[in-house]
């Protein structure tokens, strides 16, 4: 178990990780009302002391064990490049800390089953950093959705992709560093079909352009569900996409503008000429919302999320397993 003790209503968090990802999610933690900014770990002793400093942490450790020791910590985001996510949130999990993981979950589904198996077995949280779950848009999407104000579901397009220069040694387009559009960018696609049909394709159909440092640099995925339902899927590194979610329903359909970087959601009802309009206020990012469900989980006593929940990011980690197959697409430490 954790060692948030009763009564406690705010969680200490620690972050595994400097980089980017590390700096924007720190930077939320001020709006999440539940967490207290508790150490950061690096791989070096001054990189975590100028993080905790300017991002207002208590502790800063130079080494991703000492991280691990401090017992003032109950919950670790592992921000690592996702190839060492498996061996990071493993070391967290078996120190005792519960854990949310930046997306990627891992690098594959066998990965992520050892990982899942070894939360449960001590009964530590664990929970995917899927944040645009989360986001306000993508809230309200779901509340119309369960309200049926777009009747019966049919079909989901859901696109995200963005053109980096070319950087062969980058983390995005190095092989040996997980790089690849489906991991990066294509997850949000592939979860956010998921989150909407409640359930995992009975046929996939999929195509992608492999440059030239081995890895995908654009993708299309055509999933097929129960029912004739269907959802077409497309990511990228290396083009720009219009980054747009639409969810269409037998009644009217809804769209999310700029999916995971937008404020807005749209609901057109069949036979009314104005669509109803959802904006987001927000002063945040939007990582303050994962921390505030992983925060409530945990000071309730929860081991995992029941909005992402541990067996579906499993089974849209083997998906995505499946659609890189097709490709004939696998890194060499798997």
């Amino acid at each position: 178990m954790t060692g948030v003790t009763g009564g406690q209503d705010k969680v200490k968090w620690g972050i595994m990780g400097t980089g980017w990802i590390a700096s924007q999610f720190a930077r939320d933690l001020e709006h999440a009302g539940n967490a207290v900014k508790a150490a950061v770990g690096s791989r070096t002793q001054e990189s975590a002391e100028k993080f905790a400093a300017e991002y207002g942490f208590a502790s800063g450790y130079g080494s991703y064990e000492k991280l691990l020791q401090d017992p003032e910590v109950d919950i670790i985001y592992v921000a690592t490049p996702h190839p060492f996510h498996k061996e990071n949130v493993m070391a967290c999990l078996e120190a005792g800390k519960a854990v949310l993981c930046e997306k990627p979950f891992t690098m594959n589904g066998r990965q992520l089953e050892q990982l899942v198996e070894t939360a449960r077995s001590r009964k530590l949280f664990l929970m995917e950093g899927m944040w645009t779950r989360f986001l306000p848009p993508i809230v309200q999407a779901r509340k119309w959705i369960a309200e049926g104000r777009i009747g019966e579901v049919r079909l989901v397009k859901a696109d995200f992709g963005f053109r980096i220069g070319w950087e062969p040694e980058g983390r995005l387009l190095n092989p040996d560093l997980g790089g690849g559009a489906l991991l990066d960018a294509g997850v949000y696609p592939v979860s956010f079909a998921s989150m909407i049909f409640g359930e995992q394709p009975q046929h996939v159909w999929s195509t992608a352009n492999i440059g030239e440092t081995g890895v995908d640099e654009q993708f299309s995925v055509l999933l097929s569900y129960s029912e004739g339902r269907s959802a077409s899927l497309n990511g990228a590194v290396r083009l720009n996409l219009s980054n747009e979610a639409v969810v269409y329903g037998t009644e009217g359909y809804i769209r999310l503008p700029l999916f995971l970087a937008g404020k807005e959601a749209y609901l057109h009802v069949n036979g009314q000429d104005e669509p109803e309009t959802f904006t987001d206020d927000r002063i945040s990012i939007g990582y303050a919302f994962e921390a505030e469900e992983a925060g409530r989980c945990i000071l309730e006593g929860k081991t995992e999320s029941s909005i992402i929940p541990l067996d579906e990011s499993l089974e849209i980690m083997k998906l995505m397993d499946t659609i890189r197959g097709q490709w004939g697409l696998r890194y060499k430490f798997e």
